[in-house]
């Protein structure tokens, strides 16, 4: 059963959504890019909010500043890192000691910037983070990221200059690439629970 919450974030409040579990574990999963329809209800957000709770997770999603009835407005992801470490401060006054960070192409970078400055997480989900799109070349060092997955056929996230970053940063994250699969992941939902779901 989800329940609907509200973290405030400064002046600004955040709708979301929290659907508690057994354990101490939680995720915060972030959304694609609000300016180009994405919010907290997006099909792939929802398959990655599912994964992590079949595991036992507490999960938490929530609409960045400006999207749909959360305050504020789009800040072109400055402000939106600030509303990711209030749902983590948040997820840390309720006594969650072990968090997660999962994000899909907006959202992974979103969690990507702020993981690279620094934060406490346990680890670092990254669903088609958009290197085709957006640039993540500020983006120097990666700790934490455990997983990455995108679609053989995505434009946004594409394969080879997302294995490019891989290397820059010098990590070594399971890195799965879904056959005949696009940025939407049409028919492909089932894929990236059971990658996910199996890494968990």
């Amino acid at each position: 059963m989800e329940s609907k919450i509200t973290i405030e974030c400064g002046n600004i409040k955040l709708e979301g959504s929290l659907r508690k579990n057994r354990s101490q574990k939680a995720v915060i999963i972030c959304h694609p890019h609000p300016l180009y329809g994405g919010n907290m209800d997006n099909t792939v957000v929802m398959t990655i909010a599912d994964a992590f709770f079949e595991k036992g997770f507490t999960t938490l999603r929530f609409n960045f500043r400006g999207t749909c009835n959360s305050t504020g407005m789009f800040d072109n992801g400055i402000g939106e890192q600030e509303d990711i470490r209030a749902a983590m401060s948040w997820l840390m006054e309720k006594d969650y000691q072990k968090i997660y960070l999962a994000g899909y192409s907006f959202g992974a970078r979103m969690n990507a910037l702020v993981v690279s400055k620094g934060c406490e997480i346990e680890d670092h989900v990254m669903v088609s983070p958009p290197v085709g799109f957006m640039s993540f070349d500020e983006i120097k060092k990666m700790p934490s990221a455990g997983l990455i997955v995108t679609g053989a056929n995505d434009e946004i996230a594409p394969k080879d200059q997302i294995q490019e970053h891989i290397n820059r940063w010098q990590i070594d994250p399971q890195y799965e690439i879904i056959k005949d699969c696009d940025h939407f992941y049409s028919g492909c939902l089932g894929k990236l629970k059971t990658i996910l779901t199996d890494y968990l």
